[in-house]
């Protein structure tokens, strides 16, 4: 039987998005405020969802002040620069061209996502799905997201290629039986290599083409 590459699954923060240096200086200065015994815990936390962040480092004495924190990071994100990755929405149209379709899966809720419709206001016609936290029972690292994702297309997890540049999100992608593509901005390619089949810095390099030989390949 023919082997297709039938969707491309995207992590949002770090692989849509050239967004983790902001997301670094927002959660350096809670860190610093909260935990200044543990330096350098901003980059420890890279990856994790804010109740993974909450039920780690947020928890007994500090819990009440998850919502001052949550508040905070809404305001920030309301004001964050939304920036495409180099070549990301020139792989989409070449993708798009070849019928293979398109989504977003991230553990951004939605009002994070309507800071991003605000900032790029045809984001939405580049993906035949946008799925949040609000549509998964469980986070990544369990495969749960993008097994719904292909669902929705009615692909198996053979025909699909997952784009992520977190540990746990990489983890998620694997775990789901799909082909993983490492976007080394959070993590050095060296660090996602046995977390993926293949690491890219940006979109320059990537096409249809190679996507569907690494479905071919393997």
């Amino acid at each position: 039987m023919k082997k297709i590459l039938k969707a491309a699954l995207f992590d949002l923060d770090g692989v849509v998005f050239d967004t983790e240096p902001q997301y670094t200086e927002f959660w350096g200065s809670q860190c610093r405020l909260y935990h200044p015994e543990r330096p350098g815990l901003e980059h420890e936390i890279k990856g994790s969802t804010l109740t993974q962040i909450y039920d780690r480092w947020f928890s007994g004495e500090l819990e009440k002040e998850q919502p001052v924190v949550t508040r905070r990071l809404d305001e920030f994100e309301a004001q964050m620069r939304f920036e495409y990755i180099d070549g990301f929405e020139a792989l989409i149209a070449d993708l798009h061209a070849h019928g293979v379709k398109t989504a977003v899966v991230t553990s951004s809720n939605q009002p994070k996502m309507e800071s991003v419709y605000r900032a790029q206001p045809a984001f939405k016609q580049l993906f035949d799905a946008i799925l949040t936290s609000e549509d998964f029972e469980y986070s990544k690292p369990h495969p749960d997201c993008y097994l719904k994702a292909a669902a929705r297309f009615g692909a198996a997890p053979e025909e699909c290629v997952v784009f992520e540049d977190s540990f746990n999100g990489l983890k998620s992608g694997r775990a789901a039986g799909m082909k993983v593509v490492g976007v080394a901005t959070t993590n050095t390619a060296e660090a996602i290599s046995s977390f993926s089949d293949i690491q890219i810095k940006d979109y320059n390099s990537v096409d249809y083409n190679l996507l569907l030989s690494l479905i071919i390949k393997h």
